[in-house]
């Protein structure tokens, strides 16, 4: 019979035990599915064209914490007084440091409660916790902090392009603020989204003004009728089905734990660890491609995630989109997994830590990816070692890629041999994240006499390594415009922090209204 340990609501503990899953994971897998319609609904009776963004906001708020309320019980109280305090530090500290408080407490926070939960719940078991949705709220809480500090106290010149594109020009409404973190389509498994296009989507803008993905910059769609997600979801719906059916029926046959069964290290030749390794992780990934997928189809459904229109005019759904599974089962470099492989966190990575570390920003990028995770130690050990690999990745392919680009005889082996390799060395640095403990972790890599740890720092030590380029910020400019920013910044705080929402909507209904009217 499936456990009946749980945080949340027991409602649906006939239907845990019919289909032998813990409470948890059927309340998990419920409310995704309620939220799924109700995102449908919410596309078809609360579109910004027939009601103000107001109720969108509240609505959107109030479905979210209900499905909390839902999953985890009184717990979700939790999303509530994280949110809430860094509002406060946002409203109190002001803009020139809010970001460094933000930053500081809500990770401080997310950690307190991992901790809680490796004490309270049973260790090493993967249950639907409420520390989950806190690490995408954790995201969302730090990189609007990020977003009003450049809006709001940086001088243009001192941005990047992503980073002007993304800049938030005046403080959020505590409404808009808690839609934003709260929002059904996104409290349970997020993806993480920026601020911006939150908002745009909400105020009925994203079908008229898209955001290209890397420069920030905005052209408009005016001319085109607005998209149906329709084939969208159902064709990542598809993609749903498929990996919950790949979970239960194969992943459970294939586990990871076997790779340090005593009987298979002792008994198994190379050949057989090095392919039961890789498969064992494969099996392991279709829970993560259910799960995102499904929150990725729910975003749509309810209309957000349209980035634009491809070459051929084709709707494009994937501004939000967590992974792209061929990509990550092809991968010919640890770089193309890492950016295939839950893209909104490496994103969120990338614009609160490896943009703006002025030392070894690699390295810090890795500790915060681990922080952020959770408290057990398998993480760290995966993380570290993904320092190195990366490194040595890097320094391989800077240093050899170009003998190999032609013919396209040599560039499809060097293409088969760097799948070969980036496969097992993916599988090789994730078993720690799968196994939890440290034990059972130095357990496998003895048992692979820490092969490719050796390998990668003799490469980091052999090969030379170029530095990466990466955006200007330096910190002389920052501190020259400091003083005359502060004070312009200032003037622009008072007259733009408490903003009703209502204005904005009232505004942007008249927008849609018009728009509504050219089409007729």
């Amino acid at each position: 019979m499936a456990t009946t340990s749980t945080t949340g609501s027991t409602l649906l503990q006939p239907l845990s035990n019919a289909v032998q899953l813990p409470i948890d994971q059927v309340n998990f897998v419920v409310c995704q599915l309620f939220a799924l319609l109700a995102a449908v609904w919410f596309r078809t009776y609360l579109h910004s064209s027939k009601t103000s963004c107001f109720i969108r906001h509240v609505v959107a708020t109030l479905l979210g914490l209900y499905l909390a309320l839902f999953c985890f019980g009184w717990y979700a109280l939790h999303f509530l007084v994280q949110s809430g305090i860094s509002y406060c530090i946002m409203i109190i500290i002001g803009v020139e440091n809010m970001h460094k408080y933000c930053f500081v407490f809500a990770l401080g926070y997310l950690t307190v409660c991992q901790i809680t939960r490796v004490y309270i719940f049973d260790y090493g078991q993967y249950s639907a916790d409420f520390s989950g949705p806190m690490m995408i709220i954790t995201q969302k809480i730090t990189s609007l902090a990020y977003e009003i500090h450049d809006g709001m106290f940086r001088k243009d010149e001192e941005l990047t392009a992503s980073q002007r594109g993304l800049a938030v020009r005046r403080m959020p409404s505590l409404l808009e603020y808690l839609s934003y973190n709260c929002n059904f389509m996104g409290i349970l498994a997020g993806p993480l989204c920026s601020y911006k296009d939150y908002i745009t989507f909400i105020e009925g803008r994203s079908y008229h003004m898209t955001r290209s993905g890397e420069n920030g910059k905005e052209e408009m769609q005016n001319q085109r009728a607005e998209p149906s997600p329709n084939v969208a979801v159902i064709q990542k719906l598809l993609v749903c089905g498929l990996s919950l059916l790949f979970h239960l029926t194969i992943s459970n046959t294939l586990p990871v734990e076997y790779n340090i069964d005593e009987n298979f290290q002792a008994t198994a030749s190379w050949p057989t660890k090095v392919i039961y390794l890789y498969v064992s992780l494969l099996a392991a990934r279709p829970k993560y491609y259910f799960a995102w997928t499904l929150a990725d189809a729910i975003n749509n459904a309810a209309g957000f995630g349209f980035r634009g229109y491809d070459e051929n005019g084709t709707a494009r759904w994937d501004l939000i989109s967590n992974l792209r599974i061929q990509q990550i089962e092809m991968s010919t470099s640890f770089k193309m997994f890492l950016d295939n492989w839950n893209i909104q966190t490496a994103l969120w990575l990338k614009r609160v830590c490896y943009e703006r570390a002025s030392l070894s920003p690699t390295i810090q990028t890795f500790v915060l990816s681990a922080i952020w995770h959770g408290v057990y130690p398998g993480y760290y050990l995966t993380f570290l070692t993904g320092v190195v690999m990366t490194l040595a990745a890097r320094a391989m392919r800077n240093n050899f890629r170009h003998y190999f680009i032609k013919p396209p005889q040599l560039k499809l082996l060097y293409d088969v041999i760097t799948w070969i390799v980036t496969q097992i060395a993916i599988s090789y640095t994730v078993v720690p994240f799968v196994l939890l403990s440290v034990k059972p972790s130095f357990m496998f890599y003895s048992s692979w006499y820490y092969g490719l740890h050796i390998a990668g720092i003799l490469v980091l030590l052999l090969l030379p390594v170029k530095k990466t380029q990466r955006g200007k910020n330096t910190q002389e400019n920052v501190q020259l415009a400091r003083s005359k920013k502060f004070d312009e910044r200032e003037n622009s705080l008072g007259q733009n922090s408490f903003s009703t929402t209502n204005n904005v909507c009232n505004q942007n209904q008249e927008i849609a209204s018009r728009h509504s009217s050219l089409k007729q």
